[in-house]
C-alpha cells in the first residue's frame, strides 16, 4: 500500500496534538475523494463525520467498546482507522470490503448496519448485557438526525433514557433542528456545562458529599433546587424529559472539543445525548454544495465532481414519469414516499403536485398507514418504497390495509439484487412476504414502457391493495410492450421467470438452441393470483426449470410445485438459496448464485437428462 496512505492506531491518535490532528482529518477526506471516486459509495455522509470518528477512536476502544451505526453508510472512516485502508479498492466488490459495517469483517464492528433508526435500541440491548453479564465496557450508538424521523428511534430513546444504564447516544446533526427550544439560552448554559472547571468542580462536589446521609441529602437538595432553576430559565429538551443528560450543540469539526466532550460523557455513568453539528460533504466543495448527490454515487472525476459514466434510463424514472402524466388527469391521485423521494423518481411528481405528495420520513410504517387512511377517504395513494425497507412496513400491510382491503397501489423498487450495497438492501424477500399478504395482488414489469401501462392497470383496473415490483437500473434486452406471456415458443421444457429475469432465460434459449435444445421462455406479469398460462406451456414441454432471485422457498414455484398440473413432470427451481447475498456487481453475484445464462442452460440440460 502506498505509504502516504497510512493511518496511525488508537493509542497513537491519542498522542497526537491539535496541529498533527488536523493534518490527520485533511489526509483522511484526501483519501476518502481518491478512492471513492474511483470505486463508488457513500461520500458526503463520511466527509461529514471525518473530526467525529478521530475523536471517536481517540477516546474509545471499539475491539472492545460497542460502538453501533445506524444505517452505517457514515462507517468508511472507522473502517481507515481499524486497519482497512489497503482494502478500499475492493470497496462494494465482490469479496471486498462492505460498504456497511459487518462484524464478519473485523472485531472492531460491533453490528450489522443498513436500515435506520435501530442504533439506540441494539445499543441499549447490548448495555443490559454489560450489566447482566458483570462485565466492563462502553457501548455508543451513532445516529444521524435523519434516523429521529424513524418511529423505532424514540422507542429506543424511550426506553434508554429510562433504563439508567451508562449509555452514549451520539446524535450527529447536520441540517435539520432536533430541539427547537435549544435557543440562546440553552447555548450558554451549554457553554457552561462544557467547560473543564465545571466539570471538575462538579466531581470534587459529588466526592466531598457522598460520605455519609447528610452529605448525600445536601447534594440532592442542591440537585432538585439546580434543575428547578434551570428550568424555570428555559425549557427542557425532550431527551431531558426522557431521561438523558444531553450536552451540546458541539462543533462536529473540532476533535479536541469533541474528544474532551466524550472523554466527559464516559465518565456519566447514565444515558447521555451528544448533540454534534456537521457539514455533510466537509471539505469537498462538491459534496458540500449537492450534499444528496454524493451522499451515494459512482465513480466520478474528484476534481470537477463529475460522474465518470451517464445515467442511465431506469425503472424508477419511468415510475415516475408514468405518475406524473396520470396525476394530470386525476386529483385523486398522490404518492407517498419514505425519505427516498429522489431515489424512488418522485423528484417530478413532488415539484408538480407538491400538495399530494408526502414524504414520510425513515417511517415506512407510518407512509403505508397514511395511506390506508387516504385510500378509506377516496384518494388513490401510491406508495413508492425500495423492496428491503418495504419490510419495515409489514404489520402495517396487513392491519391498515388488507383487513379493510383498500386500494393503495404500492410501487416496490429496487426488487431483486442491487448490487454493491449488498445484504441489507437486496430485495429479495418482497415476493415471499407479499405474496402472504390477503388479498394483495403483485404485478411484475420486464420493461419500463410495461410499467407505465401496469401502473394505469393497477390505479383503475384492480381494487384492493396492488404491488408493482421493479428492480434498480434499466431494461435490458426484452423491450417489447406485449400481452404474450410467451416470449420464444419451444418444445422441449420452459423456461419461466418474471421481470427483468427474462433478458437472462431470453439468452439461456439462445444457448439451448444451439445445442439443437428448443426451449420455451415464458414470463409471468402477474405473481399474485398467480397467472394460468404457465400450466399450458409446461403440459406442452413437459418440463419446467423456474427461476427466481429471491432466497429458496417462499417464491411462486412453490405454488407452482404443489399444484396437479405438474405431477409426474420434471421441474426445478434456481433461485439464490437459503442464506443472505454478498455486495458486489448484480452480473457477478447472479453468476456466483447460479442465475447466470451460461447456468440456467447447464440446469435445463441437467433436467432434461434421463
Amino acid at each position: 500500500m502506498n505509504e502516504k496512505w497510512i493511518f496511525p492506531s488508537a493509542a497513537e491518535l491519542r498522542e497526537m496534538n491539535e496541529e498533527q490532528l488536523r493534518a490527520l482529518c485533511a489526509k483522511i477526506r484526501s483519501f476518502l475523494i481518491e478512492n471513492v471516486s474511483q470505486t463508488g459509495g457513500h461520500l458526503a455522509s463520511n466527509l461529514g463525520v471525518v473530526e467525529l470518528t478521530v475523536a471517536i477512536h481517540r477516546v474509545f476502544d471499539t475491539a472492545r467498546d460497542r460502538l453501533v451505526f445506524d444505517v452505517g453508510h457514515q462507517s468508511y472512516v472507522h473502517k481507515l482507522l481499524t486497519g482497512r485502508a489497503d482494502r478500499f479498492p475492493t470497496l462494494r466488490k465482490l469479496d471486498g470490503l462492505a460498504g456497511f459495517p459487518k462484524p464478519s469483517e473485523s472485531v472492531h464492528d460491533a453490528f450489522i448496519a443498513g436500515h435506520a433508526s435501530n442504533s439506540v435500541s441494539v445499543a441499549l440491548g447490548m448495555a443490559r448485557a454489560r450489566t447482566l453479564m458483570g462485565e466492563n465496557y462502553h457501548v455508543i450508538a451513532l445516529m444521524g438526525d435523519g434516523a429521529l424521523t424513524g418511529g423505532l428511534a424514540y422507542e429506543g430513546l424511550n426506553d434508554a433514557g429510562e433504563s439508567r444504564e451508562p449509555l452514549i447516544v451520539i446524535l450527529n446533526d447536520n441540517g435539520m433542528s432536533i430541539t427547537p427550544n435549544v435557543g440562546g439560552m440553552a447555548k450558554h448554559l451549554s457553554n457552561i456545562r462544557t467547560k473543564p472547571s465545571y466539570f471538575r468542580i462538579k466531581k470534587l462536589w459529588r466526592a466531598a458529599t457522598k460520605k455519609n446521609g447528610l452529605g448525600r441529602a445536601l447534594y440532592r437538595g442542591v440537585h432538585h433546587l439546580k434543575e428547578g432553576l434551570k428550568k424555570r430559565l428555559i425549557s427542557s429538551n425532550m431527551f431531558n424529559d426522557m431521561g438523558f443528560e444531553y450536552y451540546g450543540p458541539v462543533d462536529g469539526h473540532d476533535v479536541a472539543k469533541l474528544t474532551w466532550q466524550l472523554e466527559q460523557a464516559r465518565d456519566m455513568g447514565k444515558p447521555v445525548i451528544l448533540h454534534v453539528i456537521t457539514r455533510k460533504g466537509m471539505g469537498y466543495a462538491p459534496a458540500e454544495e449537492n450534499p444528496d448527490l454524493f451522499h451515494g454515487i459512482g465513480p466520478f472525476d474528484p476534481e470537477t465532481g463529475l460522474p465518470r459514466a451517464k445515467g442511465k434510463a431506469s425503472f424508477s424514472a419511468a415510475f415516475g414519469e408514468a405518475l406524473v402524466a396520470l396525476a394530470k388527469e386525476d386529483k385523486r391521485i398522490c404518492a407517498i414516499t419514505a425519505a427516498m423521494q429522489n431515489g424512488t423518481g418522485l423528484d417530478g411528481f413532488a415539484a408538480a403536485y407538491p400538495e399530494r405528495f408526502g414524504d414520510a420520513g425513515i417511517a415506512e410504517g407510518h407512509a403505508v398507514a397514511m395511506a390506508a387512511g387516504l385510500a378509506k377517504q377516496g384518494m388513490l395513494p401510491v406508495v413508492a418504497i425500495y423492496s428491503t425497507f418495504l419490510q419495515r412496513a409489514f404489520d402495517m400491510l396487513i392491519h391498515d390495509v388488507a383487513l379493510l382491503q383498500l386500494h393503495v397501489v404500492f410501487a416496490v423498487d429496487r426488487a431483486g439484487l442491487v448490487g454493491a450495497d449488498g445484504e441489507t438492501h437486496h430485495g429479495v424477500f418482497d415476493v415471499g412476504y407479499l405474496r402472504q399478504v390477503p388479498g394483495m395482488q403483485i404485478l411484475c414489469p420486464a420493461n419500463r414502457a410495461e410499467l407505465a401501462r401496469m401502473l394505469r392497470s393497477a390505479l383503475y383496473d384492480m381494487t384492493g391493495p396492488v404491488a408493482v415490483r421493479y428492480p434498480r437500473g434499466g431494461d435490458g434486452r426484452f423491450t417489447e410492450l406485449t400481452d404474450e406471456a410467451v416470449l420464444r415458443p419451444g418444445r422441449d421444457l420452459t423456461l419461466c421467470g418474471y421481470g427483468v429475469t427474462v433478458n437472462t432465460l431470453l439468452d439461456a434459449a439462445d444457448a439451448l438452441a444451439r445445442e439443437g435444445i428448443e426451449a420455451e421462455v415464458l414470463r409471468l406479469r402477474q405473481l399474485k393470483p398467480l397467472e394460468e398460462s404457465w400450466k399450458a406451456s409446461v403440459r406442452k414441454t413437459g418440463a419446467l426449470l423456474m427461476v427466481e432471485e429471491c432466497p429458496h422457498h417462499g417464491g411462486v414455484f412453490d405454488e407452482m410445485a404443489a399444484d396437479p398440473a405438474l405431477d409426474g413432470l420434471k421441474k426445478r427451481v434456481l433461485d439464490l438459496g437459503t442464506g443472505f447475498t454478498q455486495h458486489g456487481s448484480n452480473a457477478e453475484l447472479l453468476a456466483r448464485a447460479g442465475l447466470d445464462a451460461d447456468s440456467i442452460a447447464e440446469a435445463a440440460k441437467a433436467l432434461l437428462r434421463p
